[in-house]
Formats: structure tokens, C-alpha cells, sequence
């Protein structure tokens, strides 16, 4: 399959925020695998290009934006009636010419606010014209601004922006638009589809971090806990594994860890990431679902600012150490949105929490002068398993740490593109 995105951009200034849409559509399609063309204005400046734009995998097409030399002026006819200038239907048989070459060889066509936007009248009539000699492509027409209401009273070519064009279906960002697009094209809502706006947290982000994101997945996790620090046995990583697994078995929802490791000459490192994901395992969490990033690339240590990172995509912090004097990761998974569960039995840690507002659990724990064991009644699997159920409604409960979560799952490239965009391509 190939796809062609039709935007007829004169520029590629990331202000201008359908430029952003684009960008999405593109890395999504592009990660999918499949062939993309985009059509842009021949005046569209290839030194702007940057970031996804560059691809080598984008074929480029420029649109005719001249007729006998002269340069093809975009006036804004958004009145359903008027008077159109001398050179309208030239200036469209001569695009309309150019779109039958640039599109023959694609399957579908993803148009943006062509069909809307008053500038682009002559690109609605080009593209229309067009269609007749391309009868076996499919189109997608985006309206991205607020549907405009059908007049009463309309002539051509100033209906084109409110008639439907054949073998073409309507997509709008929200279901909520829908009627309202099915009344602007008069088509039946049933051509008429929701596909969300989506926001890549990873485009930001540093090359650490997407590397990470390309091994494991840390975007679809209901729960997505982060846990750095040297690889010793004080630092208590399997009872994060262990309550990684117990949430899971008793809530049911999808749970992943990453241990951001650094090396520790207190215990073989081989031999304690097994004892951790046995642990793990044992409590209810799959092996795949546990990963260290000295296994991905990082043995001598993750980069503190892509831990930064990570924080910021987690929504869980676990911190069940044997012992702390401070506690500086706390602080971190904090300022990134993270609800944090601390060891209670450590003063450094029972300190801090109270004034983060912490959610307390005990495990075993060094004080001043003497260690604390704790002993779990009926057993250690039902104090776990309690307690992250009632983690588990705080922190739905909790409007920030939920809308987090949902941005990062439901609004994703990737959810967008299999429960959105790649079904209309299969229509």
C-alpha cells in the first residue's frame, strides 16, 4: 500500500500546528511500515524541512503553484457565494493536471483541510477534477477546525466546500464533531470518522530513552514503575518485582518495571536480576515484563537526565530500600508525577514521605542502631496484594496521575494508528 498526504504546505514552520498533525501522521504511517508520499506547494522551502521531515523514506512531490509563469495567488473564498477571480478554473485545471501525474501511483489519499479551508477552494476543484482520472484511489478528507454550518444557499465552485466528494470518507479530531461534519459535507455520519490528535512524548526525549522505548514498551503499560539505582541487594529491587507481580495478579491490569542499574560488587549481577525476576514471577508478573537497562545498551549505568525521562512517562514510584539517608531519586519521581510508595521502617524515607504526602508500607529496614524485620499476617503475597489495590484506586482516583497515564497510553502515535487511522486505510 501507498499513501499520499496531500497538504499543499507553502512552508514547514512547527507554529503553524497543522504542520505538528502532519508530522504525526507521518511518523506513524512511516513506523508502520508503509510507502508515504507527501504533496506540498512547489514553493514549499526544502531547507525548512527538519525532524521527521527529513526521512529518507518520504517521497516528495510538488504541486504546480504557477500558471504560465505566474504566480497562483490563494484567496480566501469561505462565503458560499461571490465572485471568483479571472483565473480560478486555469489556475485548477492546471493543479488538477499535476495531481493526476503525482497521485497515480498511490492507494490512498489523506487530505488535509483541502475540502475546508476557503484558500484551498482551488485545490478542492483541482483535487475533484482530479478524481475522475483516479478513480482507484481512495481518499480520507481531515477537516481539523470547528465544521462551519451548511448555507441555505450555494453556487458553484463556492459549494465545493460543502458537497461530498466520491470515494471519500470524512475524518474530524473528536466523535463530538461528528454530526456536525456529516451536516457541513451532507454526507451520512456513518462516512464520517474520529481520529484523535496524538502526542509523541518520545520525540522530545533523549536517543537513551527512545532506545529504551524501542526494546520495551514503557507508552501502553496501565502501570509503568521506574526504579534506579546500584544493583545491591540494600536496595531491595526484588520486592519491587514482588509488588510489581502483585498488583498485577490482583488488579489485572498490564504492569512493566525497568530497573535503571548501575554495577554493584556486593552480589553478581547474573545472579541477582534472575533472583529478581524469579521473585517478580513468583508474585504474579511475567519475566518479559521486567527489564534493566544495563541489559539495553547501559551496563556502566543509565543517564541520570534519561532517568529524568523515564520518570516522566512512569506513573508509580516503589521505593522498598533496606537503607537511605536521603533519598534523592524520591524527589525526582515526584516532580515528574509519580505516585510514590516508600518503606516506612526507614527514617530518611518516613521523613520525606510525610511531607511528599507518600503512600507507607513496611518492609524490612535499618534504623539508628538496629535493624527492623517485618513479618506479614496471613503472608507477605496477601499484605502485597491489599495494598496495591488500594494504590491502584488512589491513584485513579487521582485526576493528575490518570490524565498522565491516558495521555501516554490512549492519545499515542501507536494507539492512534491501529484503533484509528490504520482501520480507515483497510476500508
Amino acid at each position: 500500500m501507498k499513501v499520499a498526504i496531500l497538504t499543499m504546505f507553502n512552508g514547514l514552520d512547527s507554529t503553524y500546528s497543522l504542520v505538528n498533525v502532519v508530522a504525526e501522521h507521518l511518523k506513524i504511517l512511516l513506523d508502520a511500515g508503509i510507502q508515504t508520499k507527501v504533496l506540498v506547494s512547489e514553493d514549499c522551502n526544502d531547507s525548512e524541512k527538519y525532524g521527521i521531515f527529513l526521512d529518507d523514506r518520504i517521497e516528495w512531490a510538488k504541486v504546480a503553484n504557477r500558471v504560465n509563469g505566474q504566480l497562483i495567488h490563494w484567496y480566501d473564498y469561505s462565503s458560499p457565494t461571490g465572485k471568483l477571480h479571472d483565473t480560478f478554473f486555469e489556475e485548477a485545471d492546471v493543479i488538477a493536471k499535476d495531481l493526476i501525474e503525482k497521485l497515480a501511483d498511490t492507494d490512498v489519499c489523506i487530505m488535509h483541510d483541502i475540502h475546508y479551508q476557503g484558500w484551498h477552494l482551488v485545490h478542492n476543484v483541482a483535487i475533484r477534477k482530479a478524481q475522475e482520472h483516479l478513480n482507484k484511489i481512495r481518499f480520507i478528507a481531515f477537516t481539523h477546525s470547528a465544521p462551519v454550518n451548511r448555507p441555505s444557499k450555494t453556487e458553484w465552485p463556492f459549494s465545493a466546500r460543502y458537497t461530498p466528494m466520491p470515494n471519500t470518507i470524512y475524518a474530524y479530531p473528536t466523535l463530538s464533531g461528528l454530526p456536525a461534519l456529516a451536516k457541513q459535507y451532507n454526507v451520512s455520519e456513518g462516512k464520517c470518522y474520529a481520529i484523535n490528535n496524538s502526542l509523541d512524548l518520545l520525540s522530545g526525549m533523549s536517543e537513551a530513552t527512545k532506545s529504551i522505548s524501542s526494546q520495551f514498551d514503557i507508552l501502553s503499560p496501565d502501570i509503568l514503575i521506574v526504579y534506579p539505582g546500584r544493583l545491591t541487594q540494600g536496595k531491595k529491587f526484588e520486592k519491587v518485582a514482588a509488588f510489581a507481580g502483585a498488583m498485577k495478579r490482583k488488579t489485572e491490569r498490564d504492569v512493566k518495571v525497568i530497573f535503571c542499574d548501575f554495577p554493584s560488587s556486593d552480589i553478581n549481577p547474573l545472579t541477582y536480576k534472575g533472583l529478581i525476576k524469579v521473585m517478580g514471577y513468583n508474585f504474579g508478573i511475567n519475566v518479559q515484563d521486567i527489564a534493566f537497562t544495563s541489559d539495553m545498551g547501559y551496563p556502566n549505568g543509565f543517564p541520570r537526565e534519561s532517568v529524568l525521562e523515564l520518570f516522566t512517562l512512569s506513573n508509580l514510584f516503589v521505593c522498598p530500600s533496606f537503607s537511605e539517608s536521603f533519598g534523592l531519586t524520591i524527589l525526582e519521581a515526584a516532580s515528574r508525577g509519580n505516585f510514590l510508595i516508600l518503606n516506612q521502617s526507614v527514617p530518611a524515607l518516613e521523613e520525606l514521605g510525610k511531607k511528599l504526602h507518600a503512600y507507607f508500607m513496611r518492609w524490612d529496614a535499618r534504623n539508628f542502631g538496629y535493624d527492623t524485620k517485618e513479618k506479614y499476617n496471613p503472608s507477605e503475597r496477601f499484605y502485597l496484594e491489599e495494598h496495591a489495590e488500594i494504590v491502584l484506586n488512589l491513584m485513579l482516583d487521582n485526576s493528575v496521575i490518570f490524565a498522565k497515564a491516558m495521555v501516554r497510553q490512549r492519545y499515542s502515535p501507536k494507539w492512534v494508528w491501529k484503533n484509528q487511522l490504520e482501520p480507515l486505510l483497510e476500508i
